[in-house]
């Protein structure tokens, strides 16, 4: 909502500052967006007095003006044909933008000096007059300014009207607000009406056949009227307010909506057939074109305007395309109505046709104000147009709405929710500025009944806001809540995640966080078996799209995604991790099953772009490092990994799946180089890992134990066994560990070697296995004893050979 400073001033004849008005107004609750300056489109533009004219020698069509502008006399050039002696016209001087973009400077027209321009309305977007120049009144005074001279300086406040506060979508409601706010007389203008027309039940009949969509009709005549344009005060209202200027009918119309807030419509008389006007419902189908020339197809919820042929408009939304107003307009069927919000709403959303008039009609207007706003534009239309009024007016009001009941408010409840002590008598007087009405029962009871337009007031804590709203909130004294605060205790799951992040971000990684939802190719991409769980994702009902239709079931995908993305803006070298659910089809009851997990990628150089580090690529050894490093952090021990082919996913010869006490959490390796072609990507090596993180934190304790350790010396013994090609060193570590000596404490692999010195089929694996005991030293006796036995045990369980 625009408004004109200088509109206010019709209403309230004290001179309040704009900014102050600014300023309050945002405190009461209408938010000030802006504050616009109108009228510096017309900077550098003068009054000018016409002293002289002469014909230019070099052009029949021009002539020579002298021009007076304030002490200093102008030569112009000029080519109106209406140009005279003794003008007061608008004169625009070197430096001069007009609206139109043009930008005067001296210059020489047809050798003859022209120091700068005398204007036509055009020019200046005052009208679309360009036959001739514009002839200002002759009192104007010479030299002044000339937005000056035509008060078109204005101060235009830019507000947010919030969707309750409907009576501020006018000028009239706003200085009511602002009157209140700055206790100023507020003013409303005189409607009184010389009504010198015939009765208007002579010229037009209503019926109303939907009173629940249309409860209130009024409809008056203005015979003998002169179409023509508004003058340049109502024009300057309008545009400084960002409505288009058309005639002084429609003008009028749209001047009352903004003053008002009532819609108004005006039909061409002669276009209503039988002069007679019938609201009812559109029927179902039905088509209707509009004034913007767009046929509509119409329900049955929606209300229509009919004479008694056809439909002439959609009530409260837009007017019909063959009964408005033209330039043979005679008479004039003035319609100002009140139409149901819920009504008015639905049609504009059904028609996706906002205007002026259903926005104010389906936030509420004020059914007791549709008469009034009638009579204020008949006066308007009367003295613009020349038109006589009808005798009456037709006020079809089927059935008056309910009286509001008093709102009865307790002031001891009052105060205390506002928070400062506030007499009756001066929240009476507030309410009351609010056009309240309002009784003092007795010491310490208001019952106040709000005013027709204030349809947001049904409570008392309603009234309560009025009143701490208009006294000021910045009375309220600042008070600091009591309130003893206890820090929730962290979950087991929160910590080992921020756990997680710590470690990861330690070790180079950078988070990221994706959508819990990708596209079915994400899945089809990575090759997963058929039987395979994760090829099931629950499917979003409603998606914003193919690429976000179904929930995770892994979270690879995203981050082979974040790789792509980042590889076609030249970036390779990338750590990225994230922890997140993923949805699996539930195994019980309605809900999906929901999983914390954490995966990560690694992919380009190991060090990055560096002149003292080799220029090593990433490889599975990298992640093997890291997964180990987070689970030996996490104190997860025992873990085991195995190269069971889990992941079809996977290079076959490049991957391990973990498991703690026997149970699967999770899987590393480098990606199979088909699934970075499924994904487009294209680097050499990309090594992956996902991990459940529910599963880890079974085992996962946030509690340090400390052991003491051995005050004796430990014994190490290196061996190197021959086993068969096909048996992991990891079965080897197990197959020792299973040796169950407490004198054995560490086992170490160190070394892996297979060529000419060893039998085909053979590998050569080699451990370091430390001795120590916590109550003496070992002696070489007794070691020597148990690593026998042990190499025993390991030719009867793996058939190794020492080497």
């Amino acid at each position: 909502m625009l408004l004109s400073i200088n509109w206010l001033k019709d209403f309230i004849p004290a001179a309040i500052p704009a900014t102050d008005i600014a300023e309050k107004l945002t405190m009461a609750g209408i938010e000030v967006e802006d504050i616009i300056q109108a009228g510096s489109r017309w900077n550098n533009v003068f009054v000018g007095d016409i002293l002289e004219i002469a014909p230019h020698p070099n052009a029949d069509k021009l002539s020579l003006a002298k021009v007076q502008c304030g002490s200093k006399i102008f030569s112009v050039v000029c080519g109106a044909p209406n140009i005279s002696v003794g003008q007061k016209v608008p004169l625009a001087l070197e430096g001069a933008l007009l609206p139109n973009g043009l930008k005067i400077k001296r210059s020489k027209i047809r050798g003859q000096s022209s120091e700068g321009m005398i204007c036509s309305e055009i020019e200046l977007a005052l009208g679309d007059d360009s036959s001739g120049i514009m002839v200002l009144p002759p009192e104007t005074q010479s030299g002044l300014p000339f937005a000056e001279s035509l008060n078109l300086y204005d101060t235009i406040l830019d507000l947010g009207i919030t969707p309750n506060r409907s009576d501020c979508l006018s000028v009239i409601g706003l200085a009511r607000e602002i009157s209140a706010i700055f206790k100023t007389p507020f003013v409303i203008p005189d409607c009184r009406l010389t009504e010198d027309g015939p009765p208007v039940e002579e010229m037009i009949s209503v019926e109303i056949h939907a009173a629940d969509l249309c409860p209130r009709y009024t409809a008056r005549v203005l015979s003998d009227v002169s179409i023509q344009p508004s003058p340049l005060w109502m024009k300057t209202r309008l545009e400084n307010c960002g409505i288009r200027a058309i005639n002084n009918i429609v003008d009028i119309t749209n001047y009352i909506l903004l003053e008002w807030g009532q819609p108004l419509h005006a039909f061409d008389l002669n276009m209503i057939n039988s002069d007679k006007i019938i609201v009812k419902r559109a029927e179902k189908g039905e088509t209707f074109i509009t004034l913007d020339e767009t046929e509509r197809i119409l329900d049955t919820d929606m209300v229509m305007i009919c004479d008694a042929a056809t439909s002439v408009a959609i009530g409260g939304v837009m007017g019909g395309l063959h009964s408005g107003v033209s330039a043979d307009t005679a008479s004039i069927l003035l319609e100002s109505a009140y139409f149901t919000p819920a009504s008015i709403n639905k049609t504009s959303r059904t028609l996706n046709l906002k205007t002026e008039s259903s926005q104010r009609f389906e936030k509420g207007i004020d059914i007791q104000g549709v008469a009034q706003a009638s009579h204020r534009a008949a006066l308007l239309m009367a003295q613009l147009s020349g038109g006589k009024i009808s005798q009456g007016v037709l006020d079809i009001y089927p059935a008056a709405l309910p009286q509001p009941k008093p709102i009865v408010l307790d002031m001891a409840k009052a105060n205390k929710i506002i928070g400062f002590e506030l007499s009756p008598n001066e929240a009476q007087d507030i309410l009351e500025r609010l056009s309240f009405q309002t009784t003092l029962h007795d010491n310490n009871t208001l019952a106040t009944v709000p005013p027709g337009f204030r349809y947001d007031i049904a409570e008392p804590i309603d009234i309560i806001e009025e009143i701490a709203r208009i006294k000021g909130y910045e009375h309220i004294p600042t008070t600091y809540p009591k309130a003893c605060l206890s820090a929730k205790p962290e979950s087991k799951a929160f910590l080992l995640a921020s756990l997680m992040r710590n470690i990861m971000i330690s070790l180079g990684f950078y988070e990221v966080i994706n959508y819990s939802f990708f596209s079915p190719d994400c899945i089809t991409g990575l090759k997963l078996s058929a039987k395979d769980p994760r090829c099931n994702p629950i499917h979003v009902l409603n998606p914003l799209s193919l690429s976000q239709s179904v929930m995770r079931t892994t979270i690879l995908p995203s981050l082979l995604v974040n790789l792509k993305d980042n590889c076609n803006n030249k970036i390779s070298n990338l750590k990225i991790f994230e922890i997140a659910n993923i949805f699996l089809p539930a195994t019980g009851g309605n809900q999906p099953d929901e999983i914390k997990m954490i995966a990560g990628l690694v992919s380009g150089l190991r060090y990055g772009q560096t002149w003292n580090l080799p220029q090593q690529e990433t490889d599975f050894f990298d992640i093997k490092g890291m997964v180990e490093t987070v689970l030996e952090r996490l104190r997860i021990w025992p873990y085991l990994s195995k190269n069971d082919r889990h992941e079809p996913f996977l290079h076959p010869k490049k991957m391990l799946s973990y498991f703690v006490h026997n149970e699967y959490i999770g899987s590393i390796g480098e990606l199979h180089p088909d699934i970075l072609e499924n994904f487009g990507i294209e680097c050499s090596s990309v090594c992956v890992f996902e991990l459940n993180l529910d599963r880890i934190g079974s085992y996962f304790t946030d509690d340090v134990m400390f052991e003491p350790f051995s005050r004796f010396p430990a014994v190490y013994r290196d061996v190197a066994l021959i086993v068969d090609q096909d048996i992991p060193a990891e079965k080897v570590y197990e197959t020792i560990i299973a040796f169950k000596n407490k004198l054995i404490c560490e086992v170490a692999f160190f070394d892996y070697y297979h060529g000419s010195t060893i039998p085909e089929g053979k590998k050569s694996l080699a451990y370091r296995i430390k001795f120590q005991s916590n109550e003496r030293t070992l002696t070489d006796k007794e070691v020597n004893k148990i690593h026998e036995n042990l190499l025993k045990h390991l030719s009867r369980s793996l058939g190794a050979e020492l080497r």
